[in-house]
């Protein structure tokens, strides 16, 4: 029977952890011979989230699994407790098969795991890996990364999609999609699909493009342009770019296609609107042009997009 060892060190998110212990500790109806061993290993009792957990056994034994699961960490300041950095390249270095839930990543970039490999973590932290492990091909546009002996996975949702991966790869399709149906969710999505989360723009009302900014997304369904956008702002265009780029970081045509995207993904989800008339409504003009940029924004295409939001959610 495989092992399945859960890192337990330092303080950690309870949702990562538990996905982990549902998905690799219950097997599912006519599961096949040979499911996990799963085991909480750790060095003594650990913090996770408001609960205080008590591990099943030591790191010494995290070195011999087959698979370990390193959760996520509650602060990506706190630099990963040692013992547990060491014993998770002890285990790779023994063959194992490691893999990180959300900011677990920063434990497996300590352990120098990441070194020549891409890798993935929480949109909000991606850049702060990738300026602590700069060996590390940090990609914050995928749902998770998959090297074969190292594994990680971006924020929440896509925990459970990792974790899913991994039963696919031991026991395949059919029994991956029965764990997914226990769990009430979608089939396994594959890992090169985008976080699903539209650039994050500074919009706390005040600065300085606050009325611009809703202006223009009240009018995503219309032609608009740099020019029309500095006409509103009386600015000139060239200013409001500087503007767009202090404030959201894009230019403003990166930022009105940011915009017209994430209105798709709305449309997509919460309508039964063709793609044609998505196309229209947020100013894409064709089916062609709203495929070409949704599928390079997102990482799939609008089609794939709405039917794993569907299957997610059977009416």
């Amino acid at each position: 029977m495989p092992t399945v060892a859960l890192a337990a060190a330092g303080r950690m998110l309870h949702f990562e952890l538990a996905v982990a212990y549902e998905i690799f500790g219950n097997p599912p109806p006519d599961a096949p011979q040979g499911w996990y061993d799963v085991m909480l290993c750790g060095p003594g009792p650990v913090r996770v989230g408001p609960f205080t957990v008590e591990p099943d056994h030591g790191l010494e034994r995290l070195v011999r699994a087959d698979t370990v699961i390193v959760p996520a960490c509650a602060d990506v300041d706190e630099p990963p407790p040692p013992e547990l950095v060491d014993a998770v390249r002890a285990a790779h270095a023994a063959g194992a098969r490691v893999a990180s839930l959300c900011t677990g990543a920063f434990v497996l970039g300590a352990a120098g795991l990441l070194d020549g490999r891409r890798a993935t973590t929480h949109w909000a932290h991606t850049a702060e890996l990738s300026a602590r492990h700069p060996g590390a091909e940090v990609d914050a546009d995928v749902l998770y990364t998959d090297n074969g002996s190292v594994l990680t996975a971006a924020g929440k949702a896509a925990a459970v999609d990792l974790c899913l991966h991994l039963v696919h790869l031991d026991h395949g399709a059919a029994v991956a999609n029965a764990v997914a149906r226990r769990l009430v969710m979608a089939p396994h999505r594959t890992g090169g699909q985008a976080q699903f989360v539209s650039t994050p723009v500074q919009a706390e009302g005040d600065h300085r493009l606050a009325d611009l900014l809703a202006w223009a997304q009240q009018r995503l369904d219309r032609p608009l342009t740099v020019t029309d956008m500095a006409r509103r702002a009386s600015t000139s265009p060239r200013h409001l770019g500087r503007q767009f780029r202090a404030v959201t970081g894009q230019t403003p045509l990166q930022w009105l296609l940011t915009q017209r995207v994430r209105r798709a993904q709305e449309l997509l989800e919460a309508t039964d609107e063709t793609i044609e008339a998505v196309a229209v409504a947020t100013g894409m003009g064709t089916a062609t042009t709203l495929r070409r940029q949704f599928k390079r924004v997102v990482g799939v295409p609008p089609d794939t997009y709405r039917r794993a939001f569907r299957s997610a959610n059977p009416t």
